[in-house]
């Protein structure tokens, strides 16, 4: 899959996700994230490596995204089903799932740059927030703003630095398996 397709098809979940939290519905964000993994790891020549950045990446949906609506810095639109105790809402851990998808491909350029994860992360997070927020009403930053967005950009920040990890160690591993065998 080319990096532009692969940006389009993460960018395409992402509205999906959003405009159907605005009407109340996770399941959108779910559809879109299946039919793009499928697209992706059917095409996908790192798929073991894209696996496990999803996991790696659904746990850091889970902590981050749950952690920020446990403390009340985030609410979200349609905040159920959620994971159990009140955290993050099903439709970002479809978008943390679906982003895992970019990192073997659009922005595989990211691994040998952790600096640029780190901004990247710090930078993009929130701004992805506030455009939901903007675009549809889906998130809310709880008082006082600066700190949700600094919990958040922090927050950010250390995911993409975790992924960017990830997909160097294990597009690595992969390499090397492929070549041996």
């Amino acid at each position: 899959m080319s990096a532009l397709a692969n940006f389009v098809g993460y960018q395409t979940v992402w509205f999906i996700a959003v405009l159907g939290a605005a009407r109340g519905t996770p399941w959108p964000a779910v559809a879109g994230f299946i039919a793009f993994a499928a697209w992706q790891l059917g095409v996908s020549a790192s798929r073991t490596s894209d696996l496990k950045l999803m996991a790696l990446a659904l746990l850091c949906g889970v902590l981050l995204d749950g952690a920020l609506a446990m403390s009340g810095l985030l609410r979200y639109a349609t905040p159920a089903p959620a994971v159990p105790t009140g955290g993050a809402p099903l439709w970002i851990l479809a978008l943390w799932l679906s982003f895992a998808l970019t990192f073997n491909h659009s922005l595989a350029w990211l691994r040998s740059r952790p600096a640029a994860a780190v901004l990247l992360g710090a930078l993009g997070g929130p701004l992805a927030y506030a455009s939901a927020a903007r675009l549809a009403g889906v998130v809310e930053f709880g008082p006082p703003r600066g700190v949700s967005l600094g919990v958040l950009a922090a927050g950010w920040a250390v995911a993409l630095l975790l992924l960017v990890r990830g997909a160097e160690t294990w597009a690595a591993g992969q390499a090397s398996g492929a070549v041996r065998a």
